[in-house]
């Protein structure tokens, strides 16, 4: 559902800043809005690391389709301002707003039926994430800016073959110099892996749970000298484990 101006401005939602994770690619083939997704109705973040919205976000759309993918395929996860992409014509804060820097990571969790698990009690491990690059000083949120949208990362080909649910996250750092104001975007999209490798995670994380919120990647202070979301020139430590190598 998209947000009018009027009714947002009626019910003085902060939307113009958020974002929602809600459409899959696989191999450059967009998969559809909200299809195979589990996606919150709503753009608002997640602030609290011990809530049950960690794992997938708050309550919302639910999808019967499972996603179709390999190992080793390139996807792609799809944000939005709000459901249906951009608010309304020339929304400035579409996929998010440009001061939300921050990472963007992928984690996956092994199911039995992606369609029909619950989300608690999963055993997540990491695939891939765009923190901070030094050198260039941008933030994996600058890609999904770049890219209108779209951030793209490739399936591990070592994954093992089975059903899944893949964790999409950002997290946006404008205020996380403040106690408990880093904001947790997260969605969930099921997948088949058909084929594969024989990947098993010797180490997972839970979700709530593999967040503290005093971790300098959560507590973090990204601004440097006049302002500049550089980090201070330093290294950017994301919160979770290290994506997995195969």
């Amino acid at each position: 559902m998209k947000f009018s101006l009027a009714s947002v401005l009626a019910c003085g939602l902060a939307v113009e800043a958020h974002t929602i994770f809600q459409k899959l690619s696989v191999n450059g083939k967009d998969q559809g809005q909200l299809t195979g997704m589990r996606a919150p109705n709503n753009n608002n973040p997640v602030q609290d690391v011990n809530s049950q919205n960690m794992i997938c976000g708050s309550g919302g759309s639910k999808s019967q389709t499972v996603i179709s993918v390999a190992g080793g395929d390139q996807l792609g996860m799809y944000w939005g301002h709000v459901i249906g992409g951009a608010q309304f014509a020339n929304d400035a804060d579409h996929p998010i707003a440009k001061s939300h820097k921050g990472p963007v990571m992928a984690y996956l969790a092994k199911v039995d039926n992606a369609a029909s698990t619950a989300v608690t009690g999963l055993k997540w491990f990491k695939v891939w994430q765009e923190g901070f690059d030094v050198g260039s000083k941008t933030w994996g949120v600058d890609t999904m800016l770049k890219n209108q949208g779209w951030v793209y990362f490739k399936l591990p080909s070592c994954i093992a073959p089975g059903q899944y649910l893949l964790r999409g996250e950002t997290l946006a750092l404008h205020s996380a110099n403040k106690p408990n104001q880093a904001q947790f975007y997260q969605s969930c999209a099921q997948i088949n892996v058909s084929t594969g490798g024989s990947f098993s995670p010797s180490s997972t994380v839970s979700f709530p749970g593999a967040y503290q919120a005093s971790h300098p990647g959560i507590a973090a202070n990204i601004y440097g000298l006049a302002g500049a979301t550089d980090n201070g020139g330093k290294p950017y430590q994301a919160p979770g484990p290290d994506p997995i190598s195969c």
